[in-house]
């Protein structure tokens, strides 16, 4: 399974510890930023309220291990924002295939292992060869703290910050550098000549945007302000937004069969191909402004829905015939 993360800026309208000024998001506001996990089918699985001015990449690798569900996942996507060479090695040792977009991609310098070859046109990219000696000699030492992170008893975010504050008199430091320069390297090579794993990654970054569009729309009546000064309160905000989002998905992806079924009722036919590219994560159906009780004891399931809408054209409809579900 693949997943992405990505940001969503949220500004802070109380007095509050982790409230940053940021004049490019907020103006002359505060805010902070939901950092969310999503996954290829939609719904998001992890978040975590960090910091709006820190680093997006210091936050990846932790909830890829400890999202606390059954998903496999085996390759994430960020942006260009969501990456370091620290990144592309502690994935690699952790197993996952870390495909960040890169921006300038041309001006990306590339690394050799050994004596550099001629290789033509890439010439004019590489930069130099890669420490193997400094690899070599805290090989021991990088499994050891992956394996920590992998079980959780340790958070790759406090190992790559401390990491970062003396990169260069730390050998592990500069031994994660060196694996994240190859790393970063093969994944280089591969979006110049890959094209679908370009469109792949745009895919999954844009499944990101669209969570974070449906989480602004939900947002306390699209005003997106935390009102909680204490750090603890803004999870659970930030965790409750996360589930309201995953309950409209899977609402939604009943009613996407339905619609489904009634189209291809009606003579026009979906291929498999465009099923996989529709998504549950909508909202023009849900009332996002109101009173809402709900009453545990007459709970509906997904086997009581209401009957689609009828009278639809869709000829008309265009390209948003399958999204007619609710």
């Amino acid at each position: 399974m693949r997943s992405s993360s990505d940001g969503l800026r949220v500004r802070i309208g109380v007095r509050a510890a982790n409230a940053d000024r940021n004049a490019a998001h907020f103006g002359y506001d505060r805010g902070a930023t939901i950092y969310t996990h999503t996954t290829d089918i939609g719904p998001p699985f992890a978040q975590k309220v960090i910091s709006t001015n820190g680093r997006e990449a210091l936050h990846v690798i932790d909830a890829l291990c400890s999202h606390e569900t059954d998903l496999d996942i085996h390759e994430h996507y960020t942006d260009t924002h969501g990456y370091t060479t620290h990144v592309f090695a502690l994935c690699a040792f952790l197993g996952f295939r870390f495909a960040p977009r890169i921006s300038d991609l041309l001006e990306q310098c590339l690394y050799t292992i050994g004596r550099p070859a001629d290789y033509g046109p890439f010439n004019a990219l590489l930069k130099g060869r890669a420490n193997t000696r400094v690899i070599t000699r805290n090989w021991d030492q990088a499994a050891r703290v992956a394996a920590s992170i992998r079980h959780g008893t340790v958070s790759a975010a406090l190992i790559q910050r401390k990491l970062a504050a003396y990169p260069l008199q730390n050998q592990f430091a500069q031994e994660l550098h060196e694996i994240g320069q190859i790393e970063k390297t093969i994944h280089t090579l591969e979006l110049l000549r890959d094209e679908q794993m370009r469109h792949r990654i745009e895919r999954g970054l844009n499944k990101g945007e669209l969570v974070n569009s449906v989480g602004r729309a939900l947002f306390i009546g699209q005003r997106g302000e935390f009102r909680d000064r204490v750090i603890q309160d803004q999870v659970r905000r930030a965790g409750c937004l996360n589930l309201l989002i995953a309950a409209i998905a899977a609402w939604t992806t009943a009613y996407l069969g339905d619609a489904i079924a009634a189209v291809e009722a009606e003579g026009v036919e979906i291929p498999e191909e465009y099923r996989a590219h529709i998504s549950p994560i909508a909202w023009e159906h849900v009332h996002l402004l109101g009173w809402h009780h709900f009453d545990p004891t007459a709970a509906r399931s997904l086997d009581e829905r209401r009957p689609l809408r009828s009278g639809i054209d869709y000829e008309d409809a265009g390209d948003d015939e399958a999204s007619v579900a609710t």
